[in-house]
């Protein structure tokens, strides 16, 4: 396969736009030979949660996106933020630029948000001498976004190696700092308004990913479905207008290093211009506000599959319970493993190169833990519920 058709790759891979079709089978194409996964989480996480810094591992983990995307160039290439970490997959051509910004990433990381961050880059060849493959979808979130569906069993092997010490990347020396232009960190939790905000993550059990996992995570939707806009987190009109200084001071850190003040008063300056003519209900030249944040709704990635299903949804008791019933079931049948997170609040980092164009990506989360004590509870490490700062 040439450079170019490399490149090319994701854009030509089918588009679905009803979130079902991440059960579909036919709806995933294999990575094209060559191919790597570039990918990184927080070390020992534990303990930042619990302190209510959820929020900074949110951001370290969307930082991973952002850094690799700015250095090859914000190519059309797969993507899946993990809450405490992210995975992209590149063709081979790319991995010196990823390698180079896992390792920039890694110092800010360490540097800036006194967090500890691995990374590796695995080679797709080593996955399938396992027995095992990438394959991918691609699910139209709205008209501007597609975001990338995993199957195959490959990215969670490569996230098992990274975690016991292989393929790892070195930090760069201290000082070193990615290209973190568009990550932004500016909204206040989101409240639930039907119920509450839960976190799910459900992989294949001892079963495999057969028809009935498929079927299981097909029943799953459904029912989420039932709540009206698949229980998305995020109002259609997109998140109320208010804003966290923390949030903003964290975005103005990461984007401007040097001129941390100055960054974090246009930031101000931008919030109060957006807050403003949303209120006229006119835009502002080019930039509209209410088509702006109908967009951060739109755009939003509150459900995804990775090789297994993982949503951020608000639900409302009856249909949840209906859920853990089906999990539960699943579980004791070697159907599926679950974790499952109740909280308060939704978080969301974002991925924003321009707020004049229509495709800024929107990642969330649960605001208290979401799917980092999610996933705890899913191997048994029972990771408590936390409070969350802004």
């Amino acid at each position: 396969m040439s450079a170019v058709s490399n490149d090319q790759f994701f854009a030509s891979v089918p588009v679905f736009a009803e979130f079902e079709g991440v059960a579909n089978t036919g709806n995933y194409r294999p990575l094209p030979e060559g191919w790597i996964l570039a990918l990184a989480d927080i070390v020992g996480s534990t303990q930042a949660i619990e302190d209510g810094r959820y929020k900074d591992v949110n951001m370290a983990g969307a930082s991973v996106i952002s850094a690799v995307l700015n250095a090859v160039g914000k190519g059309d290439y797969p993507f899946v933020f993990g809450g405490d970490g992210a995975l992209i997959a590149l063709p081979a051509s790319q991995e010196d630029a990823a390698r180079q910004a896992l390792a920039a990433v890694q110092a800010w990381v360490k540097e800036d948000l006194d967090l500890t961050l691995r990374a590796a880059i695995v080679p797709v060849a080593d996955i399938r001498k396992e027995g095992l493959d990438v394959r991918v979808a691609r699910y139209s979130a709205s008209p501007y976004v597609t975001y990338a569906m995993f199957a195959g069993g490959g990215n969670s092997w490569a996230e098992r190696q990274m975690k016991d010490g292989k393929y790892a990347i070195d930090p760069a020396p201290p000082g070193t700092r990615p290209d973190l232009e568009g990550l932004s960190c500016r909204w206040n939790p989101i409240a639930a308004e039907n119920g509450e905000i839960v976190s799910i993550i459900a992989v294949p059990g001892a079963a495999g990913s057969g028809p009935e996992f498929q079927s299981l995570v097909t029943k799953i939707v459904a029912i989420s479905s039932e709540q009206g806009r698949g229980g998305h987190p995020v109002p259609f009109d997109g998140p109320k207008l208010s804003f966290s200084m923390k949030g903003i001071d964290r975005e103005a850190k990461a984007t401007a290093p040097g001129h941390r003040l100055r960054q974090k008063l246009m930031i101000i300056m931008q919030l109060a211009l957006t807050t403003l003519f949303y209120r006229l209900g006119i835009p502002f030249g080019p930039f509209d506000a209410r088509r702006y944040k109908r967009d951060v709704a739109g755009n939003s990635d509150f459900r995804k599959f990775d090789d297994g299903l993982k949503m951020t949804i608000d639900v409302d008791r009856a249909r949840l319970e209906r859920i853990e019933a089906l999990l539960e079931e699943a579980q004791r049948n070697g159907i599926a493993r679950y974790g499952l997170h109740r909280q308060e609040s939704a978080l969301m980092t974002c991925f924003v190169p321009t707020p004049l164009s229509r495709d800024h990506m929107h990642f969330i989360d649960g605001a208290s833990g979401g799917y980092a004590v999610a996933a705890s509870k899913l191997t048994g490490k029972k990771l408590g519920a936390v409070s969350v700062t802004p």
